[in-house]
């Protein structure tokens, strides 16, 4: 066959068969964003949505009644109305320069992959992120909004959906190391350079972790089948394969994230007259955000503040305090949400790329 009339390779792309055997997604279908639903009888998607949406509601009202049954509200009210809020300003500031290094380093992510913003623009769109997963009843719905803001068609929302989830993953293996170098110096009564030794020793290790794990993604997916929600999960990642330089600098930007949130609510503490060492709130706050980040309530209500009382009354910090500290640091991330809002409803016709086309086309060669 003449070499004009043989089918090129982004043809053989859109046969069933081929996107099988080599697992390219059918970008045509919304499915891409969903779990495969295999069981017949299943309840609808929007069943099921507003199933989850009661249970989390439900979930945040038993532990908000829980906390609220062994607390002395006098004792909130005192802790409230003696906080020097120029410490929790100080906490505000912080907060708000850990979403701007995330919206770095979600372009870090991004932009190699077409996606052509400015920085500015990927940290208007990370507030925008925390505005709907403030007012949206799960955190999910503001990765979508973040995704559906960056692309004008389902392949570029699908990809977008990757940066999200490398994302994601980057903060929370940056989460993991924090709480694992906190824990061994707490735990071994470690001085400042033994301490600094074991995090770069996990850092180190979590690199080495990553690099191979994303070479082997076209590997793995492979023994998984087509149709598992695991593969489709793996699968959005596939775009890092060749580039995991672009994950490994993720997680160096989101060690800098989980720093700042940990000072952030190390200077709230301060106003609160929380006097514990500083270097425990490098293993208590990651581990509260771990907490937070498991879809049991709404925005993290009840679990913010009853795992911040757990941790804090070995510490000899009442129960009073620490909800106090858990509602000055969700007040934070109310005001972080707000400012999304507005950055929202000024530029909400703003939905894709500058060049008014979909950035996925001029995906370079080598991603």
């Amino acid at each position: 066959m003449p070499p004009h009339l043989q089918p090129s390779e982004d043809m053989h792309e859109q046969t069933p068969s081929y996107r099988r055997k080599h697992f390219v997604p059918d970008c045509s279908k919304t499915e891409l964003f969903e779990e495969p639903d295999t069981h017949v009888g299943s309840p609808q998607p929007k069943q099921k949505t507003i199933l989850r949406i009661v249970l989390r509601a439900l979930a945040t009202a038993i532990l908000v009644g829980l906390l609220a049954r062994n607390l002395n509200w006098q004792g909130l009210v005192d802790s409230l109305e003696h906080v020097e809020w120029s410490w929790w300003l100080g906490g505000l500031v912080v907060a708000n320069v850990s979403q701007v290094l995330s919206g770095i380093r979600w372009a870090g992510l991004a932009r190699p992959l077409g996606f052509h913003f400015s920085i500015p623009s990927y940290i208007g769109r990370y507030y925008e992120g925390m505005f709907f997963s403030l007012c949206l009843p799960t955190s999910i719905g503001g990765d979508v909004v973040k995704a559906y803001r960056l692309a004008n068609s389902t392949h570029g929302r699908m990809v977008a959906g990757c940066t999200v989830i490398a994302d994601r993953l980057a903060g929370l293996s940056a989460l993991g190391v924090l709480v694992g170098t906190s824990f061994t110096s707490d735990t071994f009564n470690l001085s400042i350079w033994p301490t600094l030794l074991v995090g770069a020793s996990l850092s180190g290790l979590l690199v080495l972790i990553t690099s191979l794990s994303v070479v082997m993604l076209k590997g793995v997916v492979g023994f998984i089948p087509a149709h598992s929600s695991v593969g489709h999960f793996i699968a959005k990642l596939l775009p890092y394969q060749k580039r995991p330089i672009l994950i490994i600098r993720a997680i160096g930007w989101s060690l800098l994230v989980q720093l700042s949130g940990a000072i952030c609510v190390w200077l709230i503490a301060c106003g609160l007259h929380i006097d514990i060492p500083p270097f425990k709130w490098f293993l208590i706050v990651p581990l509260v955000a771990l907490l937070t980040v498991l879809p049991l309530s709404i925005s993290g209500v009840g679990i913010r503040e009853g795992g911040l009382a757990l941790l804090l009354n070995p510490e000899g910090i009442s129960t009073e305090q620490s909800v106090a500290l858990g509602l000055l640091w969700f007040l934070t991330t109310v005001i972080g949400g707000l400012i999304g809002g507005f950055i929202f409803f000024l530029n909400r016709s703003h939905t894709h790329s500058p060049n008014n086309s979909d950035p996925v086309t001029h995906l370079p060669k080598n991603i």
